[in-house]
């Protein structure tokens, strides 16, 4: 027999039953009779005891010795996959000698393994930046350039940077509350006008220099470039600088044409202006810098987008069907608002959504009992991916709130 000593445990195996496997590690032990290839298969060998010793976990390989004697590899729940996977491939053995329903949940189990590894080191990332001030080192200016970052990036690092963060959102709520008032009708006169104008300036101002510093301070240009806050940060001043470039375009432009000309070409860059300013919305998403809910809210999308974009096409299907459903029974109603699908298309959306604005309903017997089953499958399906998400939103929640609390 073949003296097999595991982390301590003492096995035998009869060289009849190792040999016939001669592709596994005992195998070879069992066939080889160079006692030089031996040593290599092995950590240590007792020539008293006549013992040949592996540094392994005798747990697992506990498995192993019954699979030599039964030929099959059990696999069981309790066991770490990637230890496992990393046992047997030292033991020479392949997981098709398992059972086909061990593999099976095995392999399940893996799966999820490696999926939540995989989050982990996504979420991670989400906080790259409170742990990034050691790629500093060495670089031109490292020490400065490391102490705007943190003045920047980490606001937990001092006082300082706590109030620069509080003063970022403040900012951010003060341009927002700008935006909103510049369209009420009392605020359109000229001094409400200039004051708003001069609240504008004065975010813009704040909002360049913290993206100058978040500049100068990064470590690597392209990853600034890259990353997401940033660019929501560059979409916040553009607006601002682009209005007035089209401002002076306008009033060169009515400085070189006719009237007529003039009028057409302050009529379109009135849209266009309009366009920008409506930019400066997004500079909300700069308070997802600061706020761990929002960022589990976009990690979270990020993560279930196949489910997402599997309910809107959930509801893309439902819209189609029932609006055809509901033109071809209600059309021929006198007054009806279902003259055509594209019409029923709004009516579907909205008893899909269970709002139901009652702005078209249906007038017939057939059409009440389509808009039920419209409303009934609407119900099901916004039923189905809420807990889904809900559940993954809470634990990333939970793991990005530890992750900066250890940071």
């Amino acid at each position: 027999v073949l003296n097999i000593n595991v982390g301590g445990k003492l096995f035998q195996i009869a060289y009849k039953v190792a040999a016939q496997y001669p592709i596994t590690r005992l195998g070879k032990l069992a066939l080889y009779t160079d006692p030089m290839k031996k040593l290599q298969l092995c950590d240590d060998y007792s020539v008293q005891k006549n013992e040949y010793f592996f540094d392994r976990d005798p747990s697992i390989f506990h498995y192993i010795f019954q699979f030599y004697h039964s030929g099959v590899l059990w696999v069981m729940d309790e066991m770490c996959p990637s230890n496992f996977v990393e046992e047997i491939e030292y033991w020479g053995i392949h997981l098709k000698y398992s059972q086909r329903c061990c593999r099976i949940l095995f392999e399940e189990k893996q799966d999820e393994l490696n999926e939540y590894l995989k989050i982990q080191k996504e979420l991670e990332a989400e906080l790259e930046p409170l742990g990034s001030v050691e790629q500093f080192e060495g670089k031109f200016l490292g020490r400065f350039r490391k102490m705007i970052w943190n003045l920047i990036e980490n606001p937990y690092s001092s006082v300082p940077a706590k109030i620069i963060a509080v003063m970022s959102s403040i900012f951010v709520l003060i341009s927002i509350v700008g935006m909103t008032l510049s369209t009420v009708e009392e605020m359109k006169h000229k001094t409400g006008k200039m004051c708003i104008e001069q609240l504008e300036v004065v975010c813009a101002i704040f909002f360049t220099s913290e993206y100058l510093m978040r500049l100068i301070a990064s470590s690597s240009f392209k990853k600034f470039l890259r990353a997401a806050f940033n660019a929501v940060d560059l979409v916040a001043i553009l607006p601002f600088y682009i209005q007035i470039l089209f401002e002076n375009l306008d009033e060169g432009e009515m400085l070189y044409h006719e009237e007529l000309h003039k009028v057409e070409n302050v009529s379109k860059l009135g849209k266009v202006l309009k366009l920008i300013k409506l930019m400066r919305i997004f500079r909300i998403l700069k308070l997802a810098r600061h706020s761990t809910g929002l960022r589990a809210f976009g990690f979270t999308i990020r993560q279930c987008y196949q489910q997402v974009c599997c309910l809107l096409l959930f509801i893309a299907m439902g819209v189609f069907t029932f609006s055809a459903l509901m033109h071809s029974v209600e059309h021929d109603v006198p007054g009806t608002n279902f003259t055509s699908i594209p019409y029923a298309w709004w009516w579907a959306a909205v008893s899909l959504s269970t709002v139901g604005y009652g702005d078209s309903v249906p007038d017939t017997v057939l059409g009440r009992v389509v808009a039920f089953g419209c409303i009934s499958f609407g119900i099901i399906l916004n039923g189905m991916p809420i807990s889904i998400l809900y559940n993954k939103f809470s634990d990333y929640y939970a793991k990005l709130k530890a992750h900066e609390n250890e940071t």
